[in-house]
C-alpha cells in the first residue's frame, strides 16, 4: 500500500491537536496504513495525543510560518514578515526538496493543514493534494497588506498555490475559501475527553482531597505573562475556584496546577474542568463544544478568523467574554460569576470530522 504524507503548518498547537484527530482516526479505520507526519511541532505533544498509533513515522519539517506569536494572544506581524521572506527565498529549494521525499517513499497522496509549499509539490509530482482547514494563508496575510505592501507577495504565493489544489475539506468556522476550487464541508473533528478528576487532584493535591464546592477552571494559554500583581488577584479567587493550565505553561509560586499532557491527556484534563479560559482557537472551542464546557473567551487582536469563531461560540457554546486587559490582570472574577448563569447554546454541531478526512486519505491511497 502507499503512503499518506500529512503536513501541519507550523502555526501552532491548534492545528497539531485537529490533525491528531485525524491521525488517531486513520489508525482506527485502517491501522496498517502507512502515514509520514511532517511537522515541527514538538514531539512530546504529538506522542501524548498519538499513543498507540504505530502506523505513524515523523519527520522534522516546516514549510510555512502561520503568524508569529509574541504569546497566545499577541502576534508579532514584522517577525512573521521577515520569517515568511527567509522562507518563501528558498521556496524552489523546498519544491523540490519534497518532490524527492514524495518520489523516494511512494506517496499516494498529500494532506496539508495547511501550508502551501507541500501541495505545490504534490501538484508538480502529480498526485493528489488535499487540503485540511477552516482558512487558508492568503486570506489571513490579506488583511495586513494595507499596513504593508510586502503582504502582497506572500497572498499570491499561497493563493496561486491553493487554486490548483484538489480538494479543499473545510473545518467548521470558516469563511466561503472560494480560491479552492473544489470544497467539501466537514463537521467538527474533536471527541469528548473523559474525566480524571480523581488522577489530576493526585498529582495537584499530593492526596489531599480538593473541595468538592470548588469550580474547576482551565486556563487554556500555550504562554501567558501574568505579573505577579495578576496572580496575586487569581489567588485571591482560590477560595471558590481551583486553577489550572497544562504545561509548558507554569505559574511558578502561584495557586495555578500545571498538569502534564504526558500525565493526564489535553481532552481528558479539559472535560475534568467546569470551565474554561482562553483565547478563541479552532481546537479549543471544537473541544469544548464536544465536552459542552463553558467557555471565557479573551480578544484576540487583528486576526481574521476571530470573528468566525466567535460566531461559532455564541452558537454552540455557553460563554461570557473578558476583556484582554482584565485577563493579563488576574481579573476574573466577574466572568467566572456571569459564566455560572450564562444561557445554554441554541444550536448543535455535528462531530464525526476526523472519520470523514481519514476516509477520504484511505479512498486516495488505496486506488493509488
Amino acid at each position: 500500500m502507499k503512503t499518506v504524507a500529512y503536513y501541519i503548518t507550523a502555526h501552532g498547537y491548534g492545528h497539531g491537536a485537529r490533525s491528531c484527530d485525524v491521525l488517531r482516526a486513520l489508525h482506527r479505520l485502517y491501522p496498517e496504513q502507512p502515514v509520514i507526519v511532517t511537522t515541527d511541532l514538538p514531539r512530546d505533544f504529538l506522542n501524548s495525543r498519538l499513543a498507540g498509533c504505530d502506523n505513524l513515522t515523523f519527520r522534522n519539517g516546516a514549510f510555512d510560518v502561520g503568524l508569529v506569536q509574541k504569546d497566545s494572544l499577541q502576534s508579532d506581524l514584522f517577525q512573521t514578515l521577515e520569517k515568511l521572506e527567509a522562507l518563501y527565498a528558498r521556496e524552489e529549494e523546498l519544491i523540490e526538496q519534497e518532490q524527492r521525499f514524495i518520489a523516494a517513499n511512494d506517496i499516494a497522496v498529500v494532506a496539508a493543514d495547511i501550508p502551501a509549499i507541500p501541495l505545490a509539490a504534490a501538484q508538480r509530482a502529480d498526485i493528489p493534494n488535499i487540503a485540511i482547514g477552516n482558512f487558508s494563508w492568503d486570506w489571513i496575510y490579506e488583511a495586513y497588506v494595507p499596513q504593508n505592501p510586502r503582504w502582497a507577495f506572500f497572498v499570491e504565493k499561497f493563493r496561486t498555490v491553493y487554486a490548483k489544489t484538489d480538494l479543499l475539506l473545510r473545518l467548521p468556522f470558516a469563511p466561503p475559501m472560494e480560491q479552492f476550487p473544489n470544497r467539501t464541508d466537514i463537521p467538527l473533528l474533536a471527541s469528548p475527553g473523559i474525566s480524571r478528576r480523581n488522577e489530576m487532584a493526585h498529582i495537584s493535591y499530593y492526596d489531599i482531597c480538593p473541595d468538592p464546592k470548588k469550580l474547576w477552571v482551565l486556563l487554556s494559554f500555550t504562554s501567558l505573562d501574568l505579573n505577579f500583581q495578576a496572580l496575586e488577584n487569581i489567588r485571591a479567587l482560590c477560595d471558590r475556584y481551583e486553577f489550572f493550565c497544562v504545561e509548558p505553561l507554569q505559574f511558578e509560586n502561584s495557586c495555578i496546577h500545571s498538569i502534564s499532557r504526558n500525565a493526564v491527556a489535553f481532552a481528558d484534563i479539559l472535560a475534568s474542568c467546569d470551565v474554561v479560559v482562553s483565547k478563541p482557537g479552532f481546537g479549543l472551542v471544537s473541544e469544548c463544544i464536544v465536552n459542552h464546557k463553558p467557555l471565557i473567551f479573551a480578544d484576540r487582536g487583528d486576526f481574521a478568523e476571530y470573528p468566525y469563531l466567535v460566531e461559532g461560540i455564541d452558537k454552540y457554546l455557553r460563554n461570557v467574554h473578558v476583556p484582554s486587559e482584565q485577563l493579563y490582570a488576574g481579573d476574573l472574577f466577574q466572568a467566572l460569576e456571569k459564566i455560572k448563569s450564562a444561557p445554554e447554546p441554541a444550536s448543535h454541531l455535528a462531530s464525526g470530522g476526523a472519520e470523514m478526512i481519514a476516509r477520504e486519505l484511505l479512498n486516495h491511497a488505496r486506488y493509488a
